[in-house]
């Protein structure tokens, strides 16, 4: 197949690039140009934000399917399915666990019952778009620079999925980890532990809270199996691993890989440093199921969790973020709140 990957070049796209090469198909990557491409994909540089300008290259590619795994809004999607309508076979959409309700309840801007988990591709998406403010929107867009001051994946979703000539896919992805992580997911823990701390503090809330999570190349997997069946044709996919742990059952499986004795603290929020507080409500998880792209594709992960993990902490051990994330860091809070958690005890 001929496949082209918009937004190809990044945390995500460079493992469905090496996915689909394995399988031997001849791919093209459209990008700004920041890094170089694989041996032996095609370059097409432009600007996501100005797809149309570029209308000419991308069609001389002829590709059968073209993945677009950095589309943020409704806009993006029109001119998505406008360029391609009668160019390409299909279209698939990487799309985000952000969609559903339980994502605003979780965080404060929705109300209402708390939504049934696990979250599978029928249950409730948020009735409010646009679900981060301005400024969160702003501090994004310095990590994923293809974010835009309209992101919202819920019109593009419907946008694709709607399309009477062009069928679409639609993945939506969990908290993705691994190697180029630019959230860097497990460093606050890694970082605790490789500094030799004695306690590490988890808010109860925080604690016991659950959310879907993939590995990079697992998740790669998935969309390189989503663009390369037919059935995948105008449907929906949850990507996660199953089962969704805790937060605290995350900390555990990477203390445990790092060989650390030290000690786990679970408190109160009333007695929780600062720093290590959410916003939100925690008694919303977002534990989903990825029952239906395993059941409907055969989708199975290649990496085992054990060596993802063990993965990822070599690579945050050799890449620590540019910029620390000092809020995270208080060891004289942490120290002072498990001294004053034991002598109440």
């Amino acid at each position: 197949m001929r496949i082209l990957l918009i937004g190809g070049n990044g945390f995500i796209g460079r493992f469905v690039v090496s996915a689909l090469k394995q399988q031997g198909h001849a791919l093209a990557v459209f990008h700004r140009g920041t890094k170089a491409v694989p041996a032996g994909v095609d370059e097409i540089r432009g600007d996501r934000n100005r797809l149309s300008a570029s209308t000419q290259e991308l069609k001389r590619f002829a590709p059968d399917v073209v993945i677009d795994l950095v589309i943020s809004s409704g806009p993006q999607a029109e001119e998505l399915m406008n360029l391609f309508r009668g160019a390409t076979r299909r279209v698939v959409m990487l799309s985000s666990i952000d969609v559903y309700r339980a994502v605003a309840i979780s965080q404060g801007t929705e109300s209402g019952p708390l939504q049934e988990v696990p979250l599978t591709e029928n249950s409730e998406l948020r009735r409010s778009l646009h679900p981060y403010p301005p400024e969160s929107v702003q501090l994004l867009r310095q990590i994923f620079p293809w974010v835009t001051d309209d992101y919202d994946k819920i019109p593009a979703e419907r946008i694709v999925m709607n399309d009477r000539e062009l069928p679409a896919t639609v993945l939506r992805l969990p908290m993705v980890y691994g190697p180029g992580d630019p959230l860097h997911r497990f460093y606050p823990v890694v970082k605790r532990i490789a500094d030799r701390r004695r306690h590490i503090l988890f808010p109860e809330t925080l604690a016991a809270w659950r959310s879907p999570r993939g590995y990079v190349e697992n998740v790669a997997a998935a969309v390189a199996a989503a663009a390369t069946d037919a059935r995948a044709a105008r449907r929906i996919y949850n990507v996660c691993e199953e089962p969704s742990f805790s937060e605290l059952e995350w900390a555990r499986k990477i203390a445990s890989e790092m060989a650390w004795e030290g000690e786990f603290v679970v408190l109160p929020v009333a007695s929780t440093p600062r720093h290590l507080l959410k916003p939100g409500n925690a008694a919303q998880h977002w534990a989903a199921s990825s029952a239906r792209i395993r059941h409907e594709l055969g989708y199975e992960e290649p990496m085992v969790i054990e060596e993802a993990i063990r993965q990822t902490i070599r690579w945050e051990r050799e890449n620590p973020p540019a910029v620390p994330f000092l809020a995270q860091f208080d060891y004289a809070a942490e120290d002072a709140a498990v001294a004053g958690h034991r002598g109440v005890a």
